[in-house]
């Protein structure tokens, strides 16, 4: 090697050349050494710059390759994304375009109940004088809510009960309106909750204080309740007797219920229910009001079961732990009678949309069917013993790479549970935003986010995942994500109104303070040491 044969060479060179001095009276011994060294030192000179040159070359050689190699790479990884982007744009698109005419369809005058189309004909005077009536009070919408469109007059009272029976159900009229203490106050200059034939749908957000007013009496009340527990069916059926009694409703409960009721006795015969899946899609054109009996999860129940617009819910409590249950059971006669009078003030819990979209998916028959969440859904690892890899956007714009045990989409309302749990912020229910929560990253600075709420988030599985990911849709409803699948969520347009105790911030505190003791500590002592 090259240091070897420098000090061989060096020494060889420093031997002859002292031996020359020694003995300068020998000149062909003198001229042989000095010819030797300075040839040792021109192959010195001339070999080992030019071999650690070729060292370098090559070493700067394969740099290059390595950096034109990284280039290629990320320019075909620049490519392929903005490919694979165009693709789920495209796919997103053909969802939405499928949803809305779904919706179209369904809202669609042919969609009207046949009773009313074979009355259409002898109400045609009353129904003219109706739409002036609606015109007028359009016109002179008050100031300080929002009027109905289209006021659902009730019907003739008529004594033979089979006609009553038969005639259309009409669902009651209201108003929402500001729920403010003052007529001083700005609150009500601004619209915010608009809603046609009693369907409320949100057409802009805000966290003030909302107030229902009924502007016809409910007619119709459907209970739903929790399963297995003798409490909440004997409360149940104290209920219905009371509500048919007292209040001349008409009663809609769940299959199972209604049996359970059957059991005990014949008097409830009286009492209605579905039979299939498009009777329940109906639901929302019968029912003036939604009662829930039992905790937080028959509350989620309740809110699945309408796929559109919700009717009001009043929640009342009989679970473990609530955060929306703010109505006592022993007292809910008093509740209910306060609420059917009105006015009541509501919280606007808005519900997640999602869509999982497969990679495998070429049109939109293929896709499946929206899910509305009103927690929060969750995508996790499942059984794996990797850690999840989900590439997540928002708008199309790229938020980050998640490497942990999964990933939480919390509406404010679903901030009190799962992602509470993952070291998510509590949110005022009616705050507008989409929770963005980390389960168990692998990282020291990966905090949560608060999305606001018009954004649509895409969670992607990506290619070079180690392993799939699951998801659940409040706790239900599980489905495996393969590399490739994508689950796309955005705020849907149909909030889950509640009723209120007292009102939004107050229930909600009283929730927290209840449920979690929220800050609850001893009071340091005034009589120690003070400030001079």
């Amino acid at each position: 090697m090259a240091p070897s044969k420098l000090n061989s060479t060096d020494s060889y060179g420093n031997g002859d050349v002292s031996f020359s001095c020694s003995q300068p009276d020998n000149g062909f011994n003198d001229s042989l050494s000095f010819f030797h060294s300075e040839k040792a030192v021109q192959e010195l000179l001339q070999q080992t710059p030019i071999q650690g040159t070729d060292d370098h070359l090559i070493e700067f050689s394969e740099a290059l390759r390595t950096v034109a190699k990284a280039l290629r790479r990320a320019a075909e990884g620049k490519a392929s994304a903005q490919t694979e982007a165009a693709e789920w744009k495209r796919r997103y698109e053909l969802e939405r375009q499928r949803n809305q005419r779904l919706q179209r369809k369904e809202y669609s005058p042919e969609k009207h109940n046949d009773d009313f189309d074979e009355k259409r004909t002898e109400n045609s005077t009353n129904h003219s004088v109706l739409s002036n009536q609606t015109t007028k009070q359009s016109e002179n919408c008050c100031t300080n809510g929002i009027c109905s469109h289209e006021i659902l007059q009730d019907g003739e009272t008529n004594p033979d009960s089979k006609m009553i029976q038969n005639r259309m159900m009409r669902k009651a009229s209201f108003k929402l309106s500001w729920y403010c203490k003052g007529e001083n106050s700005d609150q009500h200059k601004h619209d915010v909750v608009s809603f046609e034939r009693g369907n409320i749908t949100t057409a802009e957000r805000s966290s003030k204080q909302i107030s229902l007013t009924w502007e016809s009496n409910p007619q119709t009340v459907l209970i739903m309740t929790k399963p297995n527990s003798i409490s909440v069916r004997i409360l149940c059926a104290d209920m219905v007797r009371w509500l048919k009694e007292h209040k001349r409703l008409n009663i809609y409960v769940e299959p199972r219920v209604r049996g359970e009721l059957l059991t005990e006795s014949s008097y409830f015969n009286f009492v209605q229910t579905w039979k299939d899946d498009k009777e329940i899609s109906l639901l929302h054109t019968k029912v003036d009001l939604v009662v829930t009996l039992g905790g937080d999860g028959t509350v989620l129940w309740a809110a699945s079961m309408f796929k559109g617009p919700v009717p009001p819910i009043v929640p009342f409590s009989l679970g473990s732990l609530g955060f929306m249950t703010p109505f006592y059971s022993e007292h809910y006669r008093d509740s209910l009678d306060t609420i059917l009078r009105g006015p009541i003030s509501i919280t606007l819990r808005h519900r997640l949309q999602c869509h999982v979209i497969r990679d495998a998916a070429t049109n939109e028959v293929e896709t499946e069917e929206p899910i509305l969440v009103l927690n929060e859904v969750t995508i996790d690892r499942g059984i794996s013993s990797f850690l999840t890899n989900l590439e997540c956007y928002c708008d199309n714009s790229f938020v980050t790479c998640v490497q942990g045990d999964g990933l939480i989409l919390s509406t404010t309302s679903g901030s009190t549970a799962y992602s509470l749990a993952a070291g998510g912020s509590m949110v005022h229910p009616q705050v507008p935003g989409i929770l963005f929560t980390p389960i168990c990253p692998h990282s020291l600075s990966f905090r949560p986010l608060i999305l606001p709420e018009h954004v649509t988030i895409r969670v992607q599985v990506p290619f070079n995942s180690r392993s799939s990911a699951w998801v659940s849709f409040d706790g239900k409803d599980r489905k495996k994500l393969t590399p490739g699948d994508a689950l796309v969520c955005s705020m849907a347009p149909w909030p889950v109104p509640t009723a209120c105790q007292v009102d939004s911030t107050n229930d909600f505190l009283h929730s927290i303070h209840e449920g979690l003791h929220w800050n609850l500590r001893k009071t340091q002592s005034f009589d120690g040491p003070h400030d001079q």
